[in-house]
């Protein structure tokens, strides 16, 4: 049994139900395709899916509120023979992977079979941190010099 259940958190947490949400969702992913994912950089990443046998006309992607989903339909009428025994699986696949704010992707590309997604984590200028000067404040009377004797 592999299964946890999260409705404890529920109650004595307020605000991370997306989050326990997301943990509960991870928990029944499906499998296939394999993937791997990687830091490439400092703000750079990448996704590798195992996509033998597809063409790029099988698969799409698509991004749309922080959320991208790859999809595979491979046509089964390539087949030129008859085929004794399938060990390198085809079938149609939708995957989805949740991005964080600000994470984009950059492109992708298909080489031997492994489908790779480049994204990028691009922080918009009004939202990095700033330094601000700090400044005395004067309200305009002259201030008066004092000796020590």
């Amino acid at each position: 049994m592999r299964h946890m259940d999260f409705s404890p958190l529920y109650r004595s947490t307020v605000g991370f139900d997306r989050l326990f949400s997301m943990l509960d969702a991870a928990q029944d992913a499906p499998s296939y395709p394999p993937y791997n994912i990687e830091r490439t950089g400092e703000t750079t990443y990448r996704i590798t899916m195992a996509v033998a046998g597809f063409r790029e006309d099988d698969l799409s992607l698509e991004a749309k509120e922080n959320v991208l989903t790859v999809k595979g339909d491979r046509p089964e009428d390539r087949e030129t023979g008859e085929i004794l025994h399938r060990g390198i699986a085809a079938r149609a696949f939708e995957r989805r992977f949740q991005l964080a704010d600000y994470v984009e992707v950059k492109g992708a590309s298909l080489e031997n079979g492994l489908l790779h997604i480049d994204l990028a984590r691009e922080i918009p200028e009004a939202m990095k941190p700033r330094r601000i000067e700090i400044k005395a404040k004067t309200d305009g009377t002259p201030q008066i010099e004092s000796t020590v004797n």
